[in-house]
């Protein structure tokens, strides 16, 4: 998939993942990976600037945590300011969405 599309939602993405619970970097590749059957696949290096942006926005915050392993991650959680900018968010893709498929073939979702 062509990154350009895949970086206006990633942000709405990252966000959705973290309503459903806290995750650390890696987990939080892992599971839209999942989630996605693999159409999203992003890296450290794309995820961790969403992360501080979306941070430096109050949408996120972060705490360390010590691992079973012992290891200590760097976990976020949104925060209330994100979930509405998820809102806000959902909202546009809908509308884009919604754009997309009537100039593609007139089909219209939701």
């Amino acid at each position: 998939m062509d990154k350009r599309y895949m970086a206006l939602g990633t942000s709405m993405l990252v966000l959705r993942l973290l309503e459903q619970e806290s995750m650390y970097g890696y987990q939080i590749i892992r599971e839209l990976e999942q989630q996605s059957r693999n159409v999203f696949q992003l890296q450290e290096g794309t995820l961790y600037p969403i992360l501080h942006n979306l941070e430096e926005q109050g949408a996120v915050s972060s705490y360390r945590q010590t691992a079973d392993s012992g290891r200590i991650r760097k976990y976020y959680a949104i925060t209330p300011t994100g979930r509405l900018l998820l809102e806000e968010k959902a909202r546009e893709w809908e509308i884009y969405q919604t754009a997309v498929n009537q100039v593609m073939g007139g089909v219209v979702f939701g």
